[in-house]
C-alpha cells in the first residue's frame, strides 16, 4: 500500500514540475480548446457601437460589449445585465434609472461606473453618426450618473425605452478608451461582454474568447469562437461543404437551404420563425422620381411578391404584407388589404390620373450580399414587363450603399432588417418616424403621432389600434414596400451544441451558448 501512494506521489510531482514549465505552450486565454468556427455572409461596417446600426457589427457587438439590460433566450421583457436593477420612476414613464452591478470591469481592467455608461449613451447621440443608432434614443432628453446609479429623463412616455437600452445602442464603452466626439478608429474594442475580441480583419474574420472578467446575465460564457466573414452565400456554402467551418448563419443559398434533411445524422438543422424582414425604400424627395406618391403607390400594384419569394429564395422566405412582421404583436396586412394582387392596370390608372409620364425612369439600389443581385432583377423584370417603368440597377458596396442612401443617391433600395427589439415599435418608429434610419426624407405628422402614442403603454397590447392605424397610414403613403420575412436558418456539425439557441426573434447573437461534443 505504501509503495503505491509513493508512486502516486512521485507521478503528481513530476506532472507538478511538467505543469510548471509548460504552461507557457499553451494560448493565452482560451486553455488550446479548439475554437467553434461560425461562418456569416453578414458585414461588420464599425467596431464602434455609436456607428453601426447593422446586423453583422450589432451580432459581434453582443458578444464584445454589455448594455444595461439584455433579453433571456425567447423573452420579450429585458432583464439586468450590466445592471442589477432597472425600472420607471412614478407613473409617467419619463424617469427610468438603473444600478450597476458590483466588481465589472472592462477587457483591459478599467472599472465600469455610472459615468461610464451616461459617457456611452450621451456619446451616440452627440456623434450622431449617419450609420449610427441614434434614433433608438430620440425620446431620450438627457442622461445622468450618481455613483453607480445611472438616471435617464424622457422627453416624451415611452415603454420600450427599456428594450432600447438592451440594444446595440445601449453597449457600454470605457470613457477612457473611446473619444466623446468621434467614432473610435483601429481594429481593437473595449468592453465588457462575455467575449473579448483578441484578433480582428475585416472582412475576413473576428476571433473571440471568451472574458474571464465578465459579470452579468451570462452564467456560461462558452468556448473560444472564430467568426468567418464570406462575401457571397456561396463562398459560405463552399466552406461548410468542405468542413472548414461548424456553423452557419445568414445567409446560405436558399436553393441549399430548401433542400436541407433536417433528419440528416451529419448535422443539426435548426429553422425557427424569424422577425427580419426585407424592405424596398423609396426615396422621397422632391428631387426624386418616387417624391410623387402616385408614382410609390404604382410600384406597391405591381410587384409580385409570390414571385419573389418563389424564384428567388426558392419558398424560404415567406411574402409580408405590412411593416410590422407576423409574431409580432399588432401585426396587420394593411397592404394586402390596399393592394390585394399585381394590377399592372390600376398602376397605369394612378400614374395616369397623377399625370405622370411613362415609363417612369429611376435608379434601384442594392449591396450586394445574400440574393439581393437577383431580387433586384425580378422586381426589374417585374416592373418594366408593364411598360410603366425604366429601371436602372445599381450595385454597391456596403459602406457605399450606406452612404448612399442617406445621401439620397438613389431612387429606391432594397435593405433588411433585423429587429432590435421584438416589439412592434421596432418596426416603426425607426423605419418610418421623421429622422428615421433608412434617411429616406420621409416624415408624417400622423404617422409621428401614432407613434408617440404607442409609447405611452407600458401593457404594450393596448398599443394594437394604434399601430394598426400606422400600417395603414404606411400602405397609403408608401414610403417603402415590405417584401418579405425570413425564416432561420442555422446549420451546424454533429458534433456542435447549443446551436438552436444562437439566434431568435430578439436580434441577440449568443455565441456563448456554443459547444462541442
Amino acid at each position: 500500500m505504501r509503495s503505491i501512494r509513493l508512486r502516486i506521489l512521485l507521478t503528481c510531482v513530476v506532472l507538478a514540475i511538467i505543469g510548471v514549465g509548460g504552461w507557457q505552450l499553451l494560448p493565452s486565454g482560451d486553455d488550446g480548446e479548439k475554437p467553434i468556427t461560425v461562418g456569416t455572409t453578414d458585414i461588420v461596417s464599425s467596431l464602434d457601437p455609436a456607428g453601426a446600426y447593422d446586423a453583422g457589427s450589432w451580432a459581434l457587438f453582443n458578444n464584445i460589449y454589455q448594455s444595461l439590460l439584455t433579453f433571456k433566450p425567447s423573452s420579450t421583457v429585458p432583464t439586468g445585465d450590466a445592471a442589477r436593477r432597472c425600472g420607471f420612476e412614478g407613473t409617467g414613464l419619463l424617469t427610468y434609472s438603473c444600478t450597476l452591478r458590483e466588481g465589472i470591469a472592462f477587457s483591459n481592467g478599467d472599472e465600469m461606473t455610472g459615468a461610464d455608461v451616461a459617457f456611452s449613451i450621451n456619446r451616440v447621440v452627440h456623434i450622431k453618426n449617419p450609420q449610427g443608432p441614434w434614433s433608438l434614443l430620440s425620446t431620450m432628453k438627457s442622461v445622468e450618473a450618481h455613483g453607480m446609479t445611472v438616471t435617464f429623463h424622457l422627453k416624451t412616455p415611452d415603454a420600450t425605452f427599456p428594450s432600447k437600452l438592451a440594444t446595440g445602442a445601449g453597449a457600454i464603452v470605457d470613457s477612457r478608451q473611446y473619444p466623446a466626439d468621434r467614432l473610435r478608429g483601429g481594429r481593437t474594442a473595449v468592453g465588457s461582454g462575455p467575449y473579448v475580441l483578441k484578433a480582428y480583419k475585416p472582412g475576413v474574420s473576428a476571433t473571440l474568447v471568451p472574458n474571464p472578467k465578465y459579470v452579468g446575465a451570462v452564467g456560461d460564457t462558452g468556448g473560444p469562437v472564430d467568426v468567418d466573414y464570406f462575401k457571397t452565400p456561396d463562398d459560405l456554402n463552399t466552406a461548410w461543404r468542405d468542413k472548414k467551418i461548424d456553423v452557419t448563419h445568414r445567409q446560405m443559398p436558399p436553393s441549399v437551404v430548401a433542400k436541407v434533411d433536417a433528419s440528416s445524422n451529419d448535422m443539426h438543422v435548426t429553422e425557427a420563425a424569424s422577425a427580419e424582414i426585407r424592405n424596398m425604400v423609396f426615396n422621397v424627395r422632391k428631387s426624386s422620381p418616387m417624391g410623387t406618391t402616385a408614382v410609390r403607390r404604382a410600384v406597391a400594384s405591381v410587384i409580385d411578391r409570390n414571385k419573389i419569394t418563389a424564384n428567388v429564395y426558392d419558398s424560404t422566405v415567406e411574402p409580408l404584407y405590412s411593416l410590422v412582421p407576423q409574431g409580432i404583436t399588432s401585426h396587420s396586412t394593411a397592404f394586402f388589404d390596399t393592394y390585394p394582387k399585381p394590377d399592372p392596370a390600376k398602376a397605369k390608372s394612378l400614374l395616369a390620373d397623377a399625370g405622370v409620364h411613362t415609363p417612369v425612369a429611376f435608379t434601384l439600389a442594392y449591396s450586394p450580399s445574400g440574393s439581393a443581385a437577383p431580387e433586384s432583377a425580378e422586381i426589374k423584370r417585374q416592373l418594366e414587363a408593364t411598360g410603366l417603368f425604366k429601371v436602372k440597377v445599381v450595385s454597391k458596396e456596403w459602406a457605399a450603399f450606406q452612404k448612399g442612401y442617406a445621401d439620397g443617391d438613389f431612387d429606391a433600395y432594397t435593405i433588411g432588417w433585423l429587429p432590435d427589439y421584438p416589439d412592434p415599435d421596432d418596426f416603426v418608429a425607426p423605419l418610418v418616424g421623421s429622422d428615421n434610419t433608412f434617411h429616406n426624407d420621409y416624415a408624417n405628422a400622423k404617422v409621428n403621432s401614432l407613434i408617440t402614442a404607442t409609447q405611452k403603454y407600458s401593457q404594450r397590447g393596448q398599443a394594437s389600434d394604434d399601430f394598426k392605424a400606422a400600417q395603414q397610414a404606411v400602405a397609403d403613403d408608401v414610403p417603402l414596400l415590405p417584401l418579405w420575412q425570413k425564416k432561420d436558418y442555422v446549420l451546424s456539425a454533429e458534433n456542435i451544441t447549443g446551436s438552436q439557441y444562437l439566434s431568435d426573434g430578439t436580434g441577440i447573437w449568443r455565441l456563448w451558448e456554443l459547444g462541442r461534443i
